[in-house]
């Protein structure tokens, strides 16, 4: 795939189609799947309470079940996200996006953010499950994301993600070039939080993304599909 101008199909498949927020209903949950079916995307992103029945509705197909932990505020003890993650993924999520110790990050204790990643990390590979890590960039040092990018990789985390998309800031271009640069290549690297068009999609994959999390995903293909003027991504 080429970054700057990715087809519908290829943009579709790197894309989380997303609905995480409080008053996500059943039917939304139902019609999200409906929409990653028919545009095969990534992976459905929704709250752990919908991992059965998104599990059900995604049942033999190539669309992932993707759910969070620690979410959105990450404040938790590592032994309530270990617990979070393991009923996840035995409900069926195939993906768990979980939120740092923001605080901890901050702090520099790296020890500590590696042994939680680590421990999330070895109860969701059990189960053959990918663990993708949020940053929540908009709260973070420079220093603490190089700090949580270097403990995801060691952790045994799958990707780095940037942001829950409920502490405002969202999805940088630098802060990707900062990701890319610092596990690119190695781990998979998740720009979320306020891509909404065809255009901030190109820029965080050009800038090294390699997943896209949106819950504007039928737009950004929609304007893949109409042909989007890409000139300068």
């Amino acid at each position: 795939m080429s970054p700057a101008s990715p087809s519908p199909v290829q943009l579709a498949a790197v894309i989380d189609h997303t609905a995480l927020t409080p008053d996500t209903d059943e039917q939304t949950v139902r019609r999200i799947a409906a929409e990653a079916l028919e545009h095969q995307f990534a992976a459905v992103c929704i709250n752990p309470k919908w991992v059965p029945l998104t599990a059900s509705l995604l049942a033999g197909s190539k669309v992932a079940v993707c759910t969070v932990v620690g979410f959105p505020l990450g404040a938790t003890t590592t032994a309530s996200k270990v617990t979070e993650a393991a009923e996840a993924v035995d409900h069926g999520a195939e993906e768990i996006d979980m939120v740092v110790d923001i605080a901890d990050a901050n702090a520099g204790k790296e020890a500590e953010v590696l042994g939680q990643i680590a421990a999330v990390a070895s109860v969701v590979h059990r189960s053959g499950a990918r663990l993708k890590v949020i940053l929540e960039t908009a709260l973070l040092s420079e220093s603490a994301k190089e700090l949580v990018c270097r403990a995801a990789e060691e952790g045994g985390a799958d990707f780095v993600k940037t942001s829950t998309g409920f502490a405002g800031g969202g999805a940088q271009v630098e802060d990707i070039a900062l990701m890319h640069r610092m596990v690119g290549g190695r781990l998979g690297i998740k720009a979320s939080g306020g891509i909404r068009t065809y255009q901030d999609a190109v820029r965080m994959l050009t800038a090294g993304a390699t997943r896209i999390g949106a819950s504007a995903s039928l737009d950004i293909v929609g304007a893949a599909q109409n042909g989007s003027d890409t000139n300068g991504y």
